[in-house]
């Protein structure tokens, strides 16, 4: 369900962005559609119970950003306009990720939630001691 919803968003965010601002095709939308979805799931599964919320949605609107910028502008070949389509498609996929993490926040179990999250206190102890009895140097 949340791969659907993802790939549903990232659809529509490109579909709007590319659309608009280049004649991309439908198989170009598509395509990016899909790569994104994967990568960006992947990327949720591993960095949501690590880092939380609101890093992981700043690390998806940098990684559809990068995605289109990158590929936009090799694949579409149009570098005047490519920052807007970039800029558009980025929050339209942000702000449908914050329905998928809510998502996927559900189907993680809450004992990975915690075994994998970060320690509010760090777990370093120091011990410290005096020595008794020093070595006597002979």
């Amino acid at each position: 369900m949340t791969i659907i919803v993802k790939f549903v968003t990232c659809l529509v965010a490109y579909a709007v962005a590319l659309d608009l601002f280049f004649d991309a095709t439908w198989v170009d939308i598509v395509w990016f559609s899909v790569m994104m979805t994967i990568v960006s799931y992947l990327g949720d599964r591993i960095l949501l119970s690590k880092i939380g919320n609101k890093n992981t949605l700043i690390a998806d609107f940098i990684l559809a950003y990068m995605v289109v910028w990158i590929f936009g502008s090799v694949l579409l070949d149009n570098y005047m306009q490519i920052a807007w389509g970039s800029l558009i498609s980025a929050i339209i996929i942000t702000a449908g990720e914050y329905f998928v993490h809510r998502l996927l926040h559900r189907s993680i179990p809450e004992d990975s939630n915690k075994r994998n999250a970060i320690p509010d206190r760090l777990a370093y102890g120091m011990e410290m001691s005096e020595e008794h009895e020093p070595l006597k140097k002979k």
